[in-house]
């Protein structure tokens, strides 16, 4: 499995700047969750990370540079779920999840049953076995999002890199499928890149965070650490308490 490191990494779109030299290092089978305000950067960091969009700085897998991996090891090494998915027409929910599998097929070679176990596996996990003979035009907005997650985790990459994945979902469907990330990381390895909205599940599931403003690293370290009613009345503009779960991690309460 792969650790990511980037190095003052600038992006941005059409000549306008959105990120402004970038710098962390996700240890392999760590987790980093990217949090910040609306507009503060989240997305196009994880697209720079994934090679999406043109960036200026250095972003390594495993030590080494994006730019130096072929296409399928990209893919073996980088999975990646976006916010806003564009799913093909026509594709059933498991044909949709075993393009995942595609980066480690040879030439011509069909799924073996290895693969199919894995994609039942994922299924399963995310509540959609029951979907699995479903058209993707049939299912909705939460339905889909989980459809989508479930092909990244399908793909086994070294590295996952997750857009708002709990977008659209309810929160046992959001619980589900973080634990089950979060069992990818601890048995296989897997590290992790995530934005999240829902800043308690960002401090509940992410070892560290990265607080992003204005296209900036204003914040970085434990949940602890850059959750604080001083950083989210800052970088929010928000009126917090931060309370704690059983197991010490925070819980954000908004306070009227």
């Amino acid at each position: 499995m792969s650790g990511i490191e980037v190095r003052s990494l600038s992006a941005g779109y059409r000549g306008r700047e959105v990120l402004s030299g970038i710098s962390t290092t996700v240890d392999t089978g760590g987790w980093l969750g990217i949090i910040g305000p609306n507009g503060a950067g989240k997305s196009t960091l994880l697209k720079a990370i994934a090679g999406l969009v043109r960036h200026t700085g250095g972003v390594l897998v495993d030590g080494r540079p994006l730019e130096a991996l072929r296409r399928r090891e990209r893919a073996r090494a980088i999975g990646y779920a976006p916010q806003i998915p564009q799913l093909p027409i026509g594709l059933t929910v498991t044909d949709y999840v075993l393009l995942g599998r595609t980066p480690h097929l040879g030439l011509l070679a069909r799924e073996s049953a290895a693969d199919l176990d894995v994609v039942a596996w994922v299924l399963e996990k995310l509540d959609l076995t029951g979907l699995a003979n479903r058209s993707l035009s049939t299912l909705s907005g939460g339905e889909r999002q989980r459809a989508v997650l479930a092909r990244a985790l399908a793909q086994r990459a070294g590295v996952l890199l997750l857009d708002e994945p709990t977008t659209g979902l309810d929160i046992g469907h959001a619980q589900a499928l973080l634990d089950l990330v979060d069992e990818l990381r601890r048995e296989l390895g897997t590290t992790v890149v995530s934005t999240l909205h829902d800043l308690t599940l960002a401090g509940q599931y992410a070892e560290r965070l990265l607080l992003l403003d204005r296209g900036e690293v204003v914040a970085e370290g434990t949940p602890s650490e850059a959750l604080t009613p001083e950083l989210l009345a800052t970088h929010y503009a928000a009126r917090t308490s931060i309370l704690h779960s059983p197991d010490g991690t925070p819980v954000i309460a908004p306070v009227r």
